[in-house]
């Protein structure tokens, strides 16, 4: 289930309270009158089955509310309720396979932003990536793949080009196009102090096999990506995260980049140009899948879309 919240002008409020009646997946219905102070408004609350999530937005937004008054969704975790369990049954179709377009938009609008957090975690990630490299560690290059945050971005391109969204497929080739280039420079800079130090030798990094893979590449690769994209989106599109954490570690994105880097330093440019083609190949492949994922999910209403940039807050 889902809580639903709706701020709503006082001479819409019949028509949202009528609407939410109407619908069969709709239940715990509350109005507040005049309860609504920034923007003005009564408020309706509701529990809504996930299957009719979708409709039950397009719905108001078709009303205006959207616009002059606001309306939110959060997961509801637990719910006794008779009357919830009947909701969920009269819905069409499953929760699981429900695709919440405003939710997608909303949460990939959010982590395909281009920031501190975003590079700092993306950084991370190659710099884990790199120490993998020259210890020939396999356990570190896991912890890389799943420290890294590019998912999100990744997913942002997608649904930006099946909803045609523009500024979501800007936000997101940008934050791409920057994150990883820096982080790789982040990486590089690392290497170079580490060897400088003395922590590693070049031939000490190039007698390693253990993770010649990451720069090896083949059909494979490609086949890799569009599984996890494919994966990645329908673990996003159904509430089921849980996913995600094998998505991050099936994908050679991040150990790529980190490889990439770790060449570059130690003059290998064979390895530094086929470690970039595996980073290309495996980013192409997972927004492939991802966007083909999504063009093959129904759905029964537009998504919202007001002409301007996502906000950044």
């Amino acid at each position: 289930m889902l809580h639903l919240r709706v701020i709503s002008p006082v001479g819409s409020t019949d028509q949202v309270l009528a609407a939410l009646r109407a619908d069969p997946g709709v239940t715990h219905v509350v109005l507040l009158r005049g309860a609504g102070i920034d923007p003005a408004g009564d408020v309706l609350q509701a529990d809504v089955a996930r299957e009719a999530a979708d409709g039950v937005v397009a719905s108001l937004c078709a009303l205006g509310v959207d616009r002059v008054g606001g309306v939110a969704l959060e997961q509801v975790d637990t719910s006794v309720s008779d009357a919830a369990d009947r909701a969920e049954e009269a819905a069409p179709g499953e929760a699981a396979d429900a695709v919440v377009w405003e939710e997608l938009v909303a949460r990939t609008g959010e982590e395909s932003r281009l920031n501190a957090t975003f590079l700092a975690f993306l950084s991370i990630a190659c710099l884990l990536a790199g120490v993998a490299v020259v210890t020939d560690s396999t356990i570190t290059l896991v912890g890389a793949m799943v420290v890294g945050p590019e998912f999100g971005p990744l997913a942002a391109l997608a649904v930006g080009l099946v909803l045609r969204r523009r500024d979501l497929v800007r936000r997101a080739a940008v934050a791409l196009a920057v994150g990883f280039p820096a982080a790789m420079l982040v990486t590089a800079g690392g290497a170079l102090l580490g060897a400088a130090t003395g922590l590693f030798r070049r031939d000490e990094v190039l007698a390693g096999d253990e993770l010649d893979f990451v720069f090896q590449v083949g059909p494979f690769s490609l086949i890799v990506a569009l599984l996890a994209g494919a994966a990645g989106m329908l673990s996003m599109t159904s509430a089921k995260s849980a996913a995600l954490v094998g998505v991050f570690i099936s994908v050679t994105t991040v150990p790529a980049a980190g490889y990439a880097a770790i060449g570059a330093v130690l003059g290998e440019w064979g390895i530094c140009a086929r470690s970039a083609a595996q980073l290309a190949v495996n980013l192409v492949g997972v927004v492939t899948a991802a966007a083909l994922v999504l063009a093959l999910r129904n759905r029964r209403a537009p998504v919202r879309d007001t002409g301007r940039p996502l906000s950044d807050g």
